[in-house]
């Protein structure tokens, strides 16, 4: 049994080591943490006496099988959830982060379960993340950011690197959702920017938006 900060903590050090594939520093877990160093440490500290991750001084932190498992089943939760709250009790994608952070703390591996098996067993979330099984395996997907693609190449959207609010307002107001056809119309080398098509609409984005987009190409 971990604490809500605990499973916070791992579930923080799991992203962190999927971006940056290594050991992670505590000035890294400080600011995704919203907190000090100092904090960092003394946590760290603590789950390693649990056998759930491996700390260094200097070097950083890393999460042993353990504290994989047990914090890609706390993000399974969130995911699942969050599926729930768009397709059955009709949230807009946009609401469901904080209210899916508050329930991923939920213990009972029944519910979870049932949880599951009501769903239909979903493969991915409202933003297109994929649902880690019980075991805390993802499925691999092939997917490249918009802001890699060149001119004429098209595809779909399936998934979105930022999820805040703000940004898939942005994304609603635009017509893209999981699931949209884009074609690239043209690049700017010089800032990244694009004009893309989605539907019969064509409008630039900037390169902050293409690199924000996660595309299956054709």
């Amino acid at each position: 049994m971990f604490s809500l900060a605990e499973e916070n903590y791992l579930k923080a050090i799991y992203h962190l080591e999927s971006k940056h594939q290594g050991a992670v520093s505590t000035n890294a877990i400080a600011e995704v943490m919203e907190t000090k160093p100092s904090s960092v440490t003394d946590m760290v500290q603590k789950l390693a006496e649990k056998e759930v991750l491996s700390y260094i001084k200097y070097k950083g932190t890393s999460l042993t099988e353990s504290g994989r498992k047990t914090a890609a089943n706390v993000i399974r939760k969130h995911r699942l959830w969050e599926v729930f709250l768009v397709e059955k009790l009709k949230f807009h994608w946009d609401e469901v982060h904080e209210i899916a952070e508050q329930l991923e703390h939920v213990q009972s591996e029944e519910l979870v379960t049932r949880l599951d098996k009501f769903l239909g067993f979903p493969d991915f979330d409202p933003h297109g993340d994929p649902i880690p099984d019980k075991h805390g395996n993802v499925k691999p997907t092939e997917k490249k950011l918009l802001s890699e693609l060149s001119k004429k190449q098209n595809g779909v959207c399936v998934g979105v690197k930022e999820s805040n609010s703000d940004f898939l307002q942005y994304l609603d107001k635009k017509n893209i959702t999981i699931g949209t056809k884009i074609k690239v119309l043209g690049k700017e080398f010089f800032d990244g920017s694009m004009v893309i098509q989605v539907g019969r609409d064509q409008f630039f984005i900037s390169k902050k938006i293409a690199e924000n987009l996660y595309i299956q190409t054709n």
